[in-house]
């Protein structure tokens, strides 16, 4: 197949990426390296990609309609993944236009284009934010999404609705996967993970939201390439799936693991619960596994060990 990637720069996109080249399909990747962490980083994550005859990187911004005609002027798709997105709950509450325009305008761009082009199947990175804080755990697709909590969580949910509306009007299959906290290698340097690692490393003071008893549902990377893998792979028409662990790990218990496996004292402090931010994050996965054959087999100990080895053998991101 020949499938575009938006946000193919990102973490889970070059991933996916290297694994949509190794199984044999093509490539394009766009991509506008936003300036949230640093362009050079980015350009690392697809160095084994580039490198491949089958891969084909175009730098654009799907806000930026001409851009994104272009772009599907020039190449013929078969398969659309839309990863491309402003991330980050605390930083939408800070900048809610910005992230308006990207992830609801951008993705209204991408859906526009494939209708002109008569592209059919597209697959949407969702978010567990968009469950805000319900204490029904764990989080079943059919729950209410109408009380998000930050602006990021609000502009996943008009993603969604954006996708069902081109499914109804024109037929777009679109499977709309919600990610639950990824995590390890190349992960952003500002999520959880990634920051504790190297402030473990550096000796520098960890700053715990609250008392740490919240908790995530951690999805390791591998894991949830499984799953977007198959999404590309079948026409389930609109399908809104969780893409998790399901399983969860307090913030306490966390430090303690990654105390643990760095082998360092870690230096903490207790600050208020920020705005935006979720008590809990726990995915029902049972239709992923009916729909997708998805089958995580990760745990967080053991993505964490794999994360700290990455590290390891690659010290100029420790720097």
């Amino acid at each position: 197949m020949k499938i575009l990637i938006t946000g193919a720069a990102g973490f889970i996109g070059s991933h996916l990426c290297e694994k949509l080249l190794e199984d044999g399909n093509t490539v394009v990747g766009f991509d506008n390296f936003d300036p949230f962490y640093e362009r050079t980083v980015k350009e690392n994550n697809l160095k084994t990609s580039v490198l491949n005859e089958s891969f084909k990187l175009i730098e654009g911004d799907i806000r930026d309609s001409e851009s994104v005609k272009k772009l599907f002027d020039e190449h013929s798709f078969e398969v659309v993944v839309h990863l491309a997105a402003k991330a980050g709950v605390r930083p939408s509450i800070e900048d809610p236009t910005a992230y308006n325009k990207v992830n609801v305008l951008g993705t209204l761009n991408i859906l526009e284009m494939m209708k002109k082009n008569d592209i059919k199947r597209l697959v949407f990175a969702s978010s567990s934010s968009v469950y805000g804080n319900s204490t029904d755990v764990p989080y079943k697709e059919t729950m209410n999404v109408n009380n998000p909590i930050s602006p990021y969580a609000a502009t996943k949910i008009a993603g969604e609705l954006l996708c069902y509306n081109y499914w109804h009007l024109y037929k777009i299959s679109a499977t709309c996967l919600r990610f639950f906290t990824v995590y390890g290698p190349r992960q952003r340097p500002e999520m959880a993970i990634a920051k504790f690692v190297k402030k473990a490393y550096d000796g520098n003071l960890i700053s715990i939201y609250g008392d740490g008893s919240s908790c995530r549902d951690f999805t390791y990377i591998e894991d949830i390439i499984q799953g977007v893998v198959v999404s590309t792979e079948r026409d389930l028409g609109f399908e809104i799936i969780n893409i998790g662990e399901s399983e969860t790990i307090d913030l306490n218990s966390l430090l303690g693991l990654i105390k643990e496996l760095t082998g360092c004292d870690l230096k903490t402090e207790n600050l208020p619960m920020q705005p935006g931010d979720v008590d809990k994050t726990f995915a029902n996965i049972d239709k992923a596994k009916r729909l997708l054959d998805y089958a995580p087999v990760t745990s967080v100990r053991e993505g964490i060990k794999q994360y700290i080895s990455w590290l390891r053998s690659n010290p100029e991101i420790r720097s």
